[in-house]
Parts: C-alpha cells; sequence; structure tokens
C-alpha cells in the first residue's frame, strides 16, 4: 500500500505541474496538491476521515457544476477530447475536467476506505 500511496502522491503532484499553465490553474493546483498531500499522509500513518472528507465533497460539488456539460458531449456522441481546445469546442476542457473529477474523486474514495480512521 506504502508504494500505491507514494505513486499516487506522485501523479497528483505532476497533475498539479502540468495545471500552472491552465488559463484556470488555481483551483485544480489546490485540489491536485490537497490529494498529493494526503497519499504523502497515508504512506506513513492513517489519516483522520475527517481529512479526506473535504475533497470529497468538493469534488461530488464539482462534478454536479460540470455534470450538464459532460451529458451534452454525451448527446454530441461523445467527439475526440484529444483534439487541441479552442473556443468553438468547450467540450474538449469541461469534459477533461469531468474526467480529472472522477479521477481525484476515486482516489479519495480509495484513501477513505483503506486508509483513514474514524
Amino acid at each position: 500500500m506504502k508504494v500505491i500511496n507514494s505513486i499516487l502522491g506522485i501523479l497528483f503532484l505532476s497533475f498539479a505541474y502540468f495545471q500552472l499553465n491552465d488559463p484556470d490553474p488555481y483551483l485544480w493546483v489546490l485540489l491536485y496538491l490537497y490529494i498529493a498531500l494526503v497519499c504523502f499522509i497515508t504512506v506513513k500513518n492513517k489519516i483522520s476521515k475527517w481529512f479526506i472528507l473535504p475533497g470529497m465533497l468538493v469534488c461530488v460539488l464539482w462534478l454536479g457544476l460540470l455534470m450538464p456539460d459532460f451529458i451534452n458531449w454525451l448527446k454530441m456522441g461523445s467527439p475526440s477530447i484529444t483534439d487541441s481546445m479552442k473556443a468553438e469546442q468547450p467540450h474538449i476542457e469541461l469534459t477533461r475536467e469531468f474526467l480529472g473529477l472522477i479521477i481525484s474523486l476515486g482516489v479519495l474514495f480509495y484513501l477513505y476506505f483503506r486508509h483513514s480512521i474514524r
């Protein structure tokens, strides 16, 4: 488990780094650094569920805000999101953000159920 949590922590640090060139980096960098911190804490210790729950709540609320855009992307027939982002194709950025939040929430769930203390 220590290796998995270390790898996850390094991944989320790299996610935070690559968000620095994004038009809206601040929230993403904070979220990814928070998840990396939780991962690194769980390498050495169990962590309080109350430290993980706020991050989970942020992810769920943020997913709720992006859900209409994700559904719209699905209705469009799921066009490629690997193209470069353009003003006339906002679904690329919004879908990538939605999927990034799904990954973030998944990691927080994993940490909550495997490494938290009540």
